[in-house]
């Protein structure tokens, strides 16, 4: 999910919530964790079921080395799917812990969970966070204000131990959303960023970068693997990789811009044709976004190579065709990495619909495209902090 905002502050009318957070960090003794991530329903797939997209704002982009098989330095935590988009998984936070389901996102950094005093009716369908059941819970006097792209949230700066799987976090900082606005048809409650840190989200050091500063990891680096055959069977691995969830050998793409896991494009074809990103682009890997999403002139001209038709904000492919139809190759470090038609389409109701969409752009940026779970799920994914590059290989 693509950040675009965030603002932190003081709050003058909550100066009684004075807490002292002291960032520590700890791990179990037992480093083999196993911790899945859910298939879920995205906010998209949802209205597409119930055929609002037409009145509904197009903008809610969701927008999260090789060590032998059994390696027990391998931290692995289980995702679960649902109707092939949106992977959740599972954290605890408090003491004792309160159970959220969070969305694994790459492209933001912050973590936050509603909180139990929040008012906007995407709270009442969530879980909350209920800071007085928690004996660890300490509080801050700081607000801050996230926004993803048409969809925010704003609330408060707050330190809890944080858990996922064996992992566990002491006095993280995190955020309590107060407000919500876009959120009623997500099916997580909270979001978890892997990204790299920003000084402006939450003002807090993000969960992965405490646990590498305290040496949990054998390594610092994060792998999904996220599973379109059944609801269960993804996992997010923190600390190394598990080869059993790819097929050959990795191939390694350095990080273009340090600060977010963008990385190099050489072109986008179909049937030999480059049909997008012809002198080159930038693409961010996002766990957090389910589609395929790229500039307005670039999308068009590959929904006019699939004969895709518009209806409404939405644009649908004949079912019948999708047998014949190209794949389209994203060519990354000399590397052809081929989606093909069934991948970069959606049955649902009688109709295929186009996984490619437009993301608004941004001022005197260059063609940058968003490769989500419809690409992430054909290609093992290697987040390395260590070394800011990424990893790729056919996932199994």
């Amino acid at each position: 999910m693509l950040r675009t905002q965030s603002v932190l502050s003081t709050s003058v009318e909550d100066r009684s919530m004075k807490w002292l957070g002291l960032l520590g960090l700890v791990a179990l003794s037992e480093c083999m964790v196993i911790i899945p991530i859910m298939k879920m329903k995205t906010m998209r797939e949802t209205l597409r079921e119930r055929s609002l997209l037409t009145n509904f704002s197009e903008e809610h982009p969701y927008s999260l080395s090789q060590n032998a098989t059994n390696d027990q330095n391998i931290i692995y935590h289980p995702l679960r799917n649902h109707k092939d988009f949106s992977y959740i998984g599972n954290i605890n936070i408090g003491t004792p812990p309160q159970e959220f389901q969070v969305l694994f996102d790459t492209g933001s950094s912050g973590l936050w969970v509603p909180s139990i005093y929040c008012q906007s009716p995407s709270c009442y369908k969530h879980k909350s966070f209920v800071p007085c059941n928690s004996s660890t819970f300490k509080a801050t006097n700081k607000i801050f204000n996230t926004n993803y792209s048409s969809v925010s949230i704003k609330g408060y700066l707050v330190y809890d131990t944080v858990r996922i799987g064996n992992l566990v976090s002491v006095a993280q900082p995190f955020g309590l959303s107060l407000k919500e606005f876009g959120f009623e048809d997500v099916p997580f409650d909270g979001i978890l960023g892997l990204g790299y840190p920003r000084p402006t989200v939450t003002g807090a050091s993000p969960i992965f970068d405490n646990l590498m500063k305290q040496g949990v990891f054998s390594e610092p680096v994060f792998a999904f693997y996220l599973s379109s055959q059944k609801e269960n069977g993804s996992v997010v691995m923190f600390g190394g990789v598990n080869r059993d969830y790819y097929k050959g050998e990795l191939n390694w793409v350095p990080v273009s811009q340090v600060g977010n896991w963008h990385i190099n494009v050489d072109s986008i074809s179909m049937n030999g044709t480059v049909v997008a990103c012809k002198r080159g682009c930038q693409a961010l890997l996002d766990t957090g976004t389910a589609f395929l999403r790229g500039p307005r002139g670039p999308v068009s001209k590959i929904q006019k190579f699939i004969h895709a038709r518009p209806i409404g904000r939405e644009h649908v492919v004949s079912c019948q065709s999708i047998g014949t139809l190209p794949p389209v190759v994203f060519t990354i470090n000399g590397i052809d990495y081929p989606v093909p038609a069934e991948a970069y389409t959606q049955s649902l109701s009688g109709y295929c619909f186009s996984n490619f969409l437009v993301r608004p752009p941004r001022v005197n940026e260059s063609e940058t495209w968003v490769l989500g779970e419809v690409f992430l799920r054909l290609y093992f994914s290697v987040f390395d902090r260590g070394n800011n590059r990424i990893g790729l290989a056919p996932a199994v």
